[in-house]
């Protein structure tokens, strides 16, 4: 036990500094600096919201908006910066601990080291959103799940900080159920950087108040238009629709798609949402509380 405290203590300082060099812009390279690009994307689709918004009625400073601020640097990095990180390599450890009692030392069944750097990125890209897909349309079915997964559909109007407006148990349960399936294609936390980036910049898209036609390129990437209605108060069916976070390839393959008309206008939330804790702190308690 002795060892997983050390691990535990040396990759939470090990965050720890790791933030604070990002912050003080000594991360190598420069470039991959998630506290900065985190910053630049989100002011660059702030930008685009006052310039031509979607919602013309909109106030720029929405309902919300600092909260769901707060979330982002919640979500992005300070859940990490009180543990989460440092628990993460733990647990990991003790998987590989648990696997190595079975003689299993390496979980990598399709070795992709070989491929270019470019095919190795979209394969990653494809697979992880396929898996968020479906653990999207589980906290969507499962009861428990989606009492923590109201946080995010509490937004009332919608705005590219939205984007990072969830409960800190959806990490849990997308980067447990991610976990074995990127493991066994063999990639590692240094290939998350681009990816990350990439579907940081489409999810902001996705929630902002501002859209562009995407053409027939709508049924392969996941967009304002499509993904306003997936925060639609009024559904076709109880499990909700249009469950894609990057790309919407998946909802129009396994007919989840919905987009009667245009949603601009629409009310968004959920039944009973008048009841919803308008607080951080209480909407992070939610979910552990029997409903009412």
């Amino acid at each position: 036990m002795k060892e997983y405290g050390e691990l535990f203590l040396n990759n939470f300082f090990g965050y720890f500094n790791y933030l604070k060099d990002e912050i003080l812009f000594k991360t190598e390279p420069w470039y991959h600096n998630y506290f900065y690009w985190l910053i630049l994307i989100s002011v660059f689709f702030w930008l685009l919201e006052i310039i031509a918004p979607w919602r013309q009625r909109q106030a720029v400073i929405r309902k919300d908006f600092w909260l769901d601020g707060f979330y982002m640097f919640f979500n992005f990095f300070l859940f990490s910066l009180i543990g989460y990180a440092a628990i993460s390599y733990v647990f990991v450890e003790l998987f590989n601990d648990f696997l190595g009692v079975f003689g299993v030392k390496n979980l990598v069944a399709l070795e992709v080291a070989s491929w270019p750097k470019w095919s190795q990125l979209l394969l990653l890209f494809v697979v992880r959103d396929f898996v968020q897909w479906n653990v999207h349309r589980f906290l969507h079915r499962v009861d428990f799940l989606w009492q923590f997964h109201k946080v995010h559909h509490s937004v009332k109007e919608m705005g590219f900080a939205a984007h990072l407006r969830y409960h800190w148990m959806e990490t849990i349960v997308y980067r447990t159920i991610e976990y074995l399936p990127l493991a066994m294609i063999g990639f590692g936390i240094q290939d998350f950087f681009i990816v990350h980036m990439i579907t940081l910049s489409i999810g902001h898209f996705n929630h902002a108040n501002f859209t562009v036609p995407l053409g027939p390129l709508k049924y392969i990437f996941n967009n304002p238009e499509m993904h306003i209605w997936h925060h639609a108060r009024e559904l076709p069916n109880r499990h909700g629709v249009n469950f894609g976070l990057s790309l919407s390839i998946w909802d129009y393959l396994f007919k989840t798609a919905y987009i009667p008309h245009s949603g601009r206008d629409i009310a968004l939330g959920f039944e009973g949402d008048e009841k919803f804790p308008q607080d951080f702190v209480h909407q992070e308690l939610y979910g552990f509380k029997k409903e009412e």
